[in-house]
C-alpha cells in the first residue's frame, strides 16, 4: 500500500523518552490513533545524530537493532530503555539505489550501527511494539541545506511501497540558549524562526525553507549547526514540490526549545 505523507518530528530532549510532562511525548503515543494510522512496510528515519561526510544507510539484517545511548549526563532508567527493532537491509539498498540513480556518486553503508536517540527515542513512543524494520541514513553537515531536500527527492519513490519516511531533528536547536522558564514565556528569537517556519511550510514556500540561512529570521540563532533542520528538508524534499504541510504538533520547553512538528501530504 503506498503513503502520500512523509513527516517531520521534533523530538527535542532525550528526556522524551521519559518525561511525562512533555506534550510531545503524549503527541507521539497517540500519533498511530490521530495521525497517521496506516501500517508502514518499514520505517526510514533520518535524524539529526548521524552526521557523515557523505550519505550513509545502516545496512543491518539484525533481528534486533542496537540502542545507542548518544545522550550523557542524563536520568540513569533512560540508559535502559531498548528499542528492538528488526533492521532493514533490503530497505537500505532501495535507498542507496535511488540515490546513486539520482545523481548522487558514493553513498556508503554501515553493518554495525544501530539507533541513534534521534531514531528510537520518537519511534518508542510512535510504535512501540519495535516490530516494523527500521532503517537510517545519515546527513551530511558540510552540505546545505538543498542537497538535503535533493536526498528526499530522490527518496520520493519508496513511499509508494509503503516505507514511512520520517526527518528526525527539531523546529530550533540552540542548546547554549535554553533555560527554565517559571512562566512559561519563549525566547522571541526562537519564537520568530519558529513562526516563519510554520508560515513558510503552510505556504508552500519550500524554496525559503532551503535558503533558511539567508531568508529566515535569526536563522543562525535557531540554529548555530544545521544538523537539527537537515532532516526536515529530506522529509519536505520526499514530498515532493507540491505536497501540502501540515502543523501536527507545536509544544514548547525551556523557553527555546520548539517541538514544532510537520505532516507532508504529496499532492495527487
Amino acid at each position: 500500500m503506498g503513503l502520500k505523507e512523509t513527516f517531520f518530528i521534533s523530538h527535542g530532549s532525550p528526556t522524551l523518552s521519559i518525561d511525562e510532562t512533555l506534550p510531545a511525548r503524549h503527541f507521539l503515543q497517540s500519533f498511530r490513533e490521530k495521525v497517521f494510522s496506516q501500517r508502514p512496510s518499514s520505517i526510514l528515519v533520518i535524524s539529526a545524530h548521524w552526521e557523515t561526510a557523505h550519505p550513509t544507510v545502516n545496512a543491518l539484517s539484525a533481528t534486533t537493532l542496537d540502542t545507542i545511548y548518544d545522550f550523557y549526563g542524563f536520568p540513569k532508567p533512560m540508559y535502559k530503555l531498548k528499542y528492538p527493532a528488526p533492521g532493514a537491509p533490503q530497505l537500505a539498498m532501495r535507498v542507496k539505489e535511488a540515490l546513486m540513480s539520482s545523481g548522487f556518486k558514493r553513498v556508503d553503508e554501515d553493518k554495525k550501527r544501530g539507533l541513534d536517540h534521534g531514531a528510537w527515542v520518537p519511534l518508542m513512543l510512535m510504535y512501540p511494539e519495535a516490530d516494523i524494520p527500521v532503517c537510517q541514513l545519515s546527513i551530511q553537515t558540510d552540505r546545505d541545506a538543498t542537497h538535503h531536500y535533493n536526498l528526499g527527492k530522490a527518496l520520493a519513490p519508496l513511499k509508494d511501497d509503503g516505507v514511512l519516511i520520517i526527518g528526525s531533528g527539531s523546529a530550533t536547536h540552540n542548546l547554549r540558549a535554553l533555560r527554565q522558564s517559571n512562566d512559561g514565556s519563549i525566547a522571541s528569537w526562537a519564537l520568530e524562526f519558529d513562526t516563519w517556519l510554520k508560515e513558510s511550510l503552510l505556504n508552500g514556500r519550500y524554496e525559503d525553507v532551503n535558503q533558511y540561512e539567508e531568508i529566515a529570521p535569526n536563522g543562525k540563532v535557531a540554529h548555530p549547526r544545521p544538523e537539527h533542520f537537515y532532516p526536515l528538508h529530506v522529509a519536505m524534499g520526499a514530498a515532493g514540490e507540491n505536497a501540502k504541510a501540515e502543523l501536527i504538533h507545536h509544544s514548547w520547553s525551556l523557553n527555546a526549545l520548539s517541538y514544532a512538528s510537520y505532516k507532508f501530504m504529496t499532492a495527487v
